[in-house]
C-alpha cells in the first residue's frame, strides 16, 4: 500500500518509518517538503519526500499528523487530493471547539470528501515505541463514521504492532483528544472495553 504521511514532526516521522518497515511505500510531506530529503534518507529506501498535493495523490491512505495550527493549511495544500482517500487523523486540537465538536469533526468539515478516522493521537511516541509489538498489545483507539476508514485504520494499526479498538463515531473522537478521558491513557487491549466504558460514563 502507498501511505502518505502529512506532517514530519516526531509522530509523523515515527509512523512513516514504521510503515516503511511494514512493507509499505511511504511519501512524507510537510509545509516545507524540500527540507525532508535527509529525513526520507534516514527512514530508508521505501520513503520519499514529496510536496503535500503529490503525497496525497500518491497515497492509498494518508496519516495526517501536522500540528493542529497547521491542519487547515495542510488540507489546503493537498489541493483536493484527499478526496476519496482514507485519512487517519493523529492530531489533537489544544481544546474543544466552541460548539463542542471533536477535532475530527472539524477536519471532516474542512475536507468532507475524504474518509476520516481518528487514531494514533492519545499517546506520545515514546510510549508507542516502548509498547510496539509487545504482549499484551497496546490498544489503539479508532473513531470514525466510515466503514472503509475503520478497516484501513485497523489494518495499519495491526501492522505497526498495536491492537485496534473501535471507540465510536466521529463525535466520540473528543474522548481521545485533549482534555478527553482517553487522552494519555496507556491501555492494554484486554482492558480496552472497561476503560472505554468508564470514559463514556465520565463523559455522560
Amino acid at each position: 500500500m502507498h501511505i502518505g504521511v502529512i506532517g514530519a514532526g516526531q509522530l509523523g516521522a515515527t509512523l512513516a518509518g514504521w510503515c516503511a518497515q511494514s512493507g509499505h511505500e511511504v511519501a512524507v510531506t510537510s509545509r516545507h517538503p524540500e527540507q525532508l530529503a535527509a529525513l526520507a534518507g534516514r527512514l530508508g529506501d521505501h520513503v520519499t519526500a514529496m510536496p503535500v498535493a503529490d503525497a496525497a495523490a500518491y497515497a492509498d491512505a494518508v496519516l495526517f499528523a501536522p500540528p493542529w495550527e497547521s491542519a487547515h493549511e495542510a488540507i489546503d495544500l493537498a489541493a483536493g487530493a484527499l478526496s476519496g482517500k482514507v485519512v487517519i487523523d493523529a492530531t489533537n486540537p489544544p481544546e474543544a471547539t466552541p460548539d463542542g465538536r471533536s477535532g475530527l469533526e472539524t477536519l471532516m468539515e474542512w475536507a468532507p470528501e475524504a474518509h476520516w478516522a481518528k487514531a494514533f493521537n492519545t499517546l506520545p511516541t515514546s510510549v508507542l515505541a516502548r509498547r510496539r509489538g509487545h504482549d499484551p498489545l497496546l490498544a489503539e483507539f479508532v473513531c470514525t463514521d466510515k466503514p472503509l476508514a475503520r478497516l484501513t485504520a485497523a489494518r495499519l494499526i495491526r501492522e505497526l504492532g498495536f491492537a485496534p479498538y473501535y471507540a465510536g463515531n466521529a463525535e466520540a473522537a473528543r474522548l481521545t483528544e485533549t482534555g478527553g478521558p482517553l487522552q494519555l491513557t496507556e491501555c492494554n487491549v484486554i482492558d480496552a472495553k472497561d476503560i472505554l466504558a468508564h470514559a463514556l460514563s465520565a463523559d455522560a
